[in-house]
């Protein structure tokens, strides 16, 4: 049997994609850390959420059945940590500038992309629950460089544009 700690420690060295997901409807606005995320098929266009059954928001989306995955560029590293706080969802909004696109979960503006969701399927596993997500609408910035999560740190990847001066 695998004891819990030893679990966690592997999964620490598996290097994921930071993203902050949102939702809105009636009860307001929610969002939590996540790297738990993934493409699922490119048609139609879907991915997965895991969220933690246990969390503060976790029936909101259930209730609200969408969501925006919202890929974090290595200046978000604070934005981040807001989301997986102990704030209050309206404060955890007051950082980032927000907007909506077609579902009305909320997109960070300067996301690398935001992938806006309606949840089409619902299963729990153990401690979590898995969002299996129809892609409605998709948001791209001009970053070019990724915030991930490795061995318990954050990490900056891509590339990085260098100015040369002019000869």
């Amino acid at each position: 049997m695998i004891e819990v700690a030893d679990f966690r420690n592997a999964m620490s060295l598996l290097t994921g994609a930071v993203n902050v997901v949102t939702t809105a409807g009636e009860s307001g606005r929610h969002g939590f850390t996540a790297s738990a995320v993934c493409s699922v098929t490119d048609t139609p266009p879907t991915l997965l959420v895991c969220m933690n059954r246990a969390s503060s928001s976790h029936d909101h989306f259930i209730d609200n059945k969408i969501l925006t995955v919202n890929v974090l560029g290595s200046h978000h590293q604070e934005i981040s940590k807001v989301f997986s706080s102990k704030m209050s969802p309206e404060e955890r909004f007051e950082h980032g500038n927000w907007i909506e696109l077609e579902t009305g979960a909320p997109v960070l503006e300067d996301a690398l992309v935001s992938f806006d969701c309606e949840i089409d399927q619902i299963q729990e596993i153990g401690t979590h629950t898995i969002f299996i997500c129809r892609i409605v609408a998709i948001q791209q910035s001009q970053h070019n460089q990724g915030l991930v999560y490795f061995n318990r740190a954050y990490h900056h990847v891509g590339e990085s544009k260098i100015s040369l001066p002019e000869c």
